[in-house]
């Protein structure tokens, strides 16, 4: 894995729904015929959930924001599947499964805001970076807002609640009710995490985001003002409201305060790339057309721009090396 997450696409406009359950059905009979005692096909229990492993490692990532958790995640609820005395009692493996994995989820999220609390500067999610699409960005209309960078950071202002109920609810597609028994809160209740949750997200995600060509050509454009010192040119992507956020981790240097301001953050970004000769390449992080550079000593950075309007309104730096272990295979 290249530090992505495989996931379903999602449709409609905004954040839209990642999967019903209905496309993960599968009937207990299918793994052990007709109700012989605890009989059951563990070959064919193992392809249905593999088959289900893309969806649960999307639903584990966008709610702790880690791609090692999401894997922990999933990984546990397979154990906690095989546990059952008889698997083939499940009659929608789907959504068994993201009733596990999302109480899993919600446990590490809940655990890791203790951490993140005593983290050094600025704590980003950890990136889902692939190689550039092989195929023409202008056939890919719109992109996954479900894992992008923008929606990520939003959540990382919400409760671990308000977050596990805005997701599995307003994203994957649960009820109510289901979500309630994820959060151990009533459905009333969970509707109104839901609808916080809600509110927050559509005050801070781009009114007019980009198709995935816009974006292309705009990250190449920043990338060359970047490389040719244009100061002139960075300013004019920029919103002048936009905001600039770094992730060292303590490990390597980083800003770690969060720079507002389009001229402030293009000075700051051509006085990172003016000392030494770095390699810049265009990946996709998250979803969307992002960069990947190396600087001489092979420190990485990976650099999600979101953007609104035809301006770049944030861009986020991912530096520590703990969150960027799958980039040094291939890049």
């Amino acid at each position: 894995m290249t530090g992505g997450i495989p996931g379903e696409e999602v449709g409609g406009t905004g954040v839209g729904k990642a999967g019903g359950h209905g496309s993960g059905r599968w009937t207990g009979s299918g793994l052990g015929g007709s109700g012989d005692s605890g009989g059951f096909d563990e070959d064919e229990l193992a392809r249905a959930f593999e088959a289900e492993r893309p969806y649960l490692l999307k639903v584990a990532y966008v709610t702790t924001g880690s791609a090692s958790e999401a894997e922990d995640c999933v990984q546990e609820a397979w154990l906690r599947l095989r546990r059952l005395d008889d698997p083939a009692e499940v009659r929608d493996l789907r959504a068994w499964l993201t009733t596990a994995v999302g109480r899993l989820a919600l446990d590490a999220l809940r655990s890791a805001r203790a951490r993140r609390e005593r983290y050094v500067g600025t704590w980003l999610p950890e990136p889902l970076v692939e190689p550039a699409a092989a195929t023409d960005p202008a056939e890919r209309v719109t992109l996954d807002e479900s894992v992008s960078m923008a929606l990520l950071v939003v959540l990382e202002s919400l409760s671990p609640a308000q977050r596990t109920a805005f997701l599995l609810h307003d994203v994957f597609g649960m009820s109510f009710g289901e979500v309630a028994e994820v959060v151990g809160r009533t459905p009333s209740a969970v509707r109104q995490l839901a609808s916080r949750a809600r509110r927050e997200v559509e005050d801070a995600r781009p009114r007019f985001p980009p198709t995935a060509d816009e974006q292309r050509r705009l990250v190449a454009a920043f990338a060359d003002a970047c490389q040719g010192g244009d100061l002139a040119a960075l300013v004019a992507m920029l919103d002048p409201d936009a905001v600039c956020r770094g992730d060292g981790g303590g490990k390597v240097s980083a800003q770690r305060v969060v720079v507002r301001g389009g001229e402030r953050i293009a000075r700051l970004l051509l006085a990172y790339s003016a000392p030494a000769p770095m390699d810049i390449r265009m990946v996709t992080v998250n979803g969307t057309a992002g960069l990947v550079l190396r600087e001489p000593d092979g420190t990485l950075s990976v650099i999600a721009l979101t953007v609104d309007r035809q301006r770049i309104t944030a861009v986020d730096v991912m530096r520590n090396p703990d969150k960027l272990t799958t980039l040094r295979g291939w890049i």
